[in-house]
């Protein structure tokens, strides 16, 4: 099974819904872009907060220098990312693949991240409550209702019941589970965390 995990914004939370995916499949984890951070990117992080002995983390496509959009990122270090040098890792076991921003972030002039979404993939939504997150929550669910994606969804923050019932209600995607407000994230966190989701996730 392939996860590609998306967010409908940046900084929602995607890569700690990751780890937690990760931890509760013992799946592997590929980032096929990071820019920025690269001595301490979304990979190193995974390392960091899985415990399994299973999960190969595979290097990125693309490893960029500078924190913002990838075709602006691509542009300073002087590349163009090319869709077609962005292949996923050979694996048996399940693969969790990490995103970058939200689905329509431009990789270069014509493909945005959510050409890297292949055909076989299921997506998991991850969700922050703020205010405008229920507008953007429908409009990455429904890009990606068009083009028949399985989807679940992982809602980040403390519970809002009023938001979290009207979205799954309007889009009917599959309830995956809640990730609370907590004073840091750490091996045993997502470890608790893993076990929650683990159920769901087979289900899924």
């Amino acid at each position: 099974m392939k996860l590609f995990v998306t967010g409908i914004s940046t900084d929602v939370g995607k890569t700690i819904a990751s780890a937690i995916v990760t931890e509760a499949l013992e799946a592997d984890y590929w980032k096929p872009v990071q820019a920025g951070d690269l001595d301490y990117s979304d990979s190193h992080k995974i390392a960091e907060l899985i415990s399994n002995p299973k999960t190969k983390i595979h290097k990125n496509s693309y490893a960029l220098n500078t924190p913002m959009s990838p075709h602006g990122a691509a542009d300073i270090d002087g590349i163009s990312i090319e869709l077609d040098k962005i292949t996923p890792p050979h694996t048996e076991n399940h693969l969790v693949i990490e995103g970058a921003g939200g689905l329509l972030v431009p990789l270069n002039d014509h493909d945005t991240v959510f050409d890297l979404i292949g055909p076989d993939y299921k997506v998991i939504v991850v969700s922050r409550h703020y205010l405008g997150s229920i507008n953007h929550s429908l409009l990455t669910i429904e890009k990606l209702q068009e083009r028949n994606f399985e989807i679940g969804i992982i809602f980040s923050g403390d519970e809002h019941p009023t938001t979290e019932n009207i979205i799954l209600k309007k889009t009917g995607v599959f309830f995956l589970g809640r990730i609370n407000e907590e004073e840091n994230f750490d091996k045993e966190i997502v470890k608790k965390y893993a076990v929650e989701f683990r159920p769901a996730l087979e289900s899924f």
